[in-house]
């Protein structure tokens, strides 16, 4: 049975074809989508096998077009120019659509939903009647891991460590892309020092909506040093509508291209109850797709009774979203005050959750404080036990990185403006 969703975007043809698919043996239309967010949501509850769509419908771009793919789901197009107009089938392969109905093909849509296979290249869409000869897409390239840092609600440290991971992996000469993605307001930009006159995060979303990411990614990130690029967070943090999750996908795997990648996120998981009927993309769905994405995750929690019980609950909650994938550990702060040994604080994480490893990080107010207001890291402000713990974190996290030895930026990255407060 072919699971289809619909959108028609008030096109006269949508009446036909939802008559024809639901006559057609084999094919059951689960819902006729009122807009593009309405079938990003619907395609997430994976359920659905096929996307009818119509080629002109607002809002639909690439990103979307890679989200639905991501969910495995394949979409067909149905267009009301002629076979031989140029624009849509330029516009067709734009979007990365392959299956394409023209006029006066509607009758063919319930046979091309059911027997087309999807052809992830988009060099040339393919047309009912015309059989697909386009050739396999190049394998790609062995690319960086994909690195998420989340912890639970309280600013246990997740901006802290994210930053200063990535920056441990650059001064070994490792190319890495560090990605603001807290849909709640990221400050990566600001523990850095960099001047953060345009986001990142927002310019990544415009151009992966218009398919333009690939070639311009190196002009949405900030450069610190010769391996260090960053993507900064949102402005303002209402402004978390302007992403949604297949750029962030998007965004991920082009940085895998350019290095490793450590990513900051929120510290929600809970799905918006309202993205179910579709009209908006979900608040969350930047950390939820972060961690989709993620080979590895760090859980930063911090060192005292409130942040541990907060912990403990997140990794439960966590649990749900990072099957098979391994979870790393950071108990933040750690100082001798609280009066718990950390054997005694291993033993309470391991009852909640099995993880690939536990790191302790001791307090360094002092030093954090020196590190922000210079806008650096701190290993490069002197010795600190911190950036000490820093180091050996980073070791587990990234091992390659250990044995690195010196090599050229990634050509895939070319110049990034560097741009960063001085004092």
């Amino acid at each position: 049975m072919i699971c289809v969703l619909l959108l028609a975007a008030g096109e006269a043809w949508e009446s036909p074809a939802l008559a024809d698919l639901e006559a057609h043996p084999g094919v059951v239309v689960l819902k006729r989508c009122v807009d593009v967010d309405d079938l990003l949501a619907a395609v997430t509850s994976g359920q659905a096998d096929v996307a009818v769509l119509s080629l002109d419908a607002p809002g639909l771009d690439p990103a979307s077009i890679a989200h639905l793919r991501r969910h495995a789901v394949r979409p067909v197009a149905v267009t009301s120019a002629r076979p031989d107009d140029l624009d849509a089938r330029e516009h067709a392969r734009g979007l990365g659509i392959t299956a394409v109905v023209g006029p006066g093909e509607l009758a063919s849509l319930p046979t091309v939903v059911t027997t087309v296979e999807d052809v992830a290249d988009t060099r040339a869409p393919v047309v009912p009647g015309a059989g697909p000869d386009a050739p396999a897409p190049e394998a790609a390239a062995d690319g960086g891991r994909v690195v998420v840092v989340w912890g639970p609600a309280g600013a246990p440290g997740r901006t802290t460590v994210a930053t200063h991971l990535a920056c441990e992996v650059a001064r070994r000469r490792v190319d890495v892309v560090l990605a603001d993605l807290d849909p709640y307001g990221g400050a990566v930009a600001q523990q850095l020092g960099i001047l953060d006159e345009v986001s990142g995060l927002l310019s990544a979303a415009r151009l992966a909506g218009s398919g333009q990411l690939d070639d311009r990614f190196a002009s949405v990130c900030r450069g610190i040093g010769d391996h260090l690029a960053v993507v900064t967070g949102l402005p303002r943090a209402e402004r978390w509508r302007e992403v949604r999750s297949a750029h962030v996908d998007q965004l991920l795997e082009r940085g895998r291209a350019a290095g490793e990648v450590v990513v900051d996120t929120g510290f929600c998981l809970e799905d918006d109850a309202g993205s179910d009927f579709g009209a908006r993309p979900a608040r969350n769905a930047l950390t939820l797709a972060a961690l989709e994405q993620a080979d590895e995750v760090v859980v930063v929690g911090a060192a005292d009774p409130v942040g541990l019980a907060r912990l403990a609950r997140g990794l439960v909650d966590l649990r749900e979203r990072t099957a098979g994938v391994p979870v790393r550990v950071v108990v933040n702060r750690m100082r001798g005050s609280i009066g718990w040994s950390e054997k005694e604080i291993a033993g309470m994480v391991e009852g909640f959750s099995r993880v690939a490893g536990l790191h302790f990080l001791p307090e360094d107010r002092a030093g954090l404080d020196k590190a922000l207001v210079s806008g650096r890291p701190l290993v490069e402000l002197g010795p600190s036990p911190l950036a000490q713990a820093i180091a050996s974190l980073t070791d587990a996290v990234f091992p390659a990185s250990v044995v690195a030895t010196p090599r050229r930026r990634s050509r895939r990255v070319r110049r990034f403006q560097s741009t960063r407060r001085t004092f």
